[in-house]
């Protein structure tokens, strides 16, 4: 009994650490929060309610199998929240299987959530990023590519990878991971005096005329 209590909370504060502390704060996404809860949540009591039949770790490589296919569907997921989305499966698992000694899984939950607060640390490598990039002609030369991709972005491109190469309708769709430079170019702030003149001049006008008309 011990043990179930211990995971039960271990499940409870690991997933909240997990989502609202560490997910949330760096990616933003309301409704992931809810279903990533959900999920850990969910696998913890199927898998605790089961676990008693015999099953045991097959009932848990199966229920893990299941869901890494099915991998939330209904929507469109990045590269990490796919991580994220394992991460709380795992969670959920370990702590429903509650193995002996009882520290096990709340040792494993905490050493779950500390992978992914270090692995998604926002100061690793935070100028490198990755884009699909469309460009209006068609490059046949990687150096010819790669010169126009770090003109364009403003950055050392890393690793290009050519999506589609269409040379009928001049086009080039590329997969490029860049690093963006430290000081980027200022841009040009905007002049908007003589907008203000014209507008600030209509409406002495309008003002001029509404007096002369209560004049009259």
């Amino acid at each position: 009994m011990l043990s179930f209590w211990l995971a039960l909370g271990s499940n409870i504060v690991g997933i909240t650490i997990l989502v609202y502390f560490v997910y949330f704060r760096r990616h933003f996404r309301r409704d992931l929060v809810l279903a990533y809860v959900a999920l850990s949540m969910g696998i913890f009591a199927v898998t605790m309610l089961l676990s008693g039949s015999g099953a045991g770790m097959g009932l848990g490589l199966g229920l893990f199998g299941i869901l890494s296919i099915i991998r939330l569907r209904s929507d469109t997921l990045t590269q990490e929240e796919v991580a994220y989305y394992f991460i709380s499966l795992a969670i959920g698992l370990v702590n429903g299987l509650h193995p002996d000694p009882a520290w096990l899984a709340p040792s494993a939950t905490a050493a779950l959530v500390l992978v992914m607060y270090v692995a998604d640390h926002p100061s690793f490598a935070p100028r490198t990023e990755r884009q699909t990039v469309t460009l209006e002609k068609a490059y046949a030369q990687k150096p010819d590519l790669v010169a126009a991709l770090e003109d364009l972005l403003n950055a050392k491109v890393l690793r290009t990878v050519v999506v589609e190469l269409d040379m009928v309708r001049d086009l080039t769709i590329v997969d490029v991971r860049f690093r963006t430079n430290k000081h980027s170019k200022p841009q040009q702030p905007v002049e908007l005096g003589g907008t203000y003149e014209l507008a600030k001049t209509s409406t002495t006008s309008a003002t001029e005329a509404k007096q002369e008309s209560w004049s009259k």
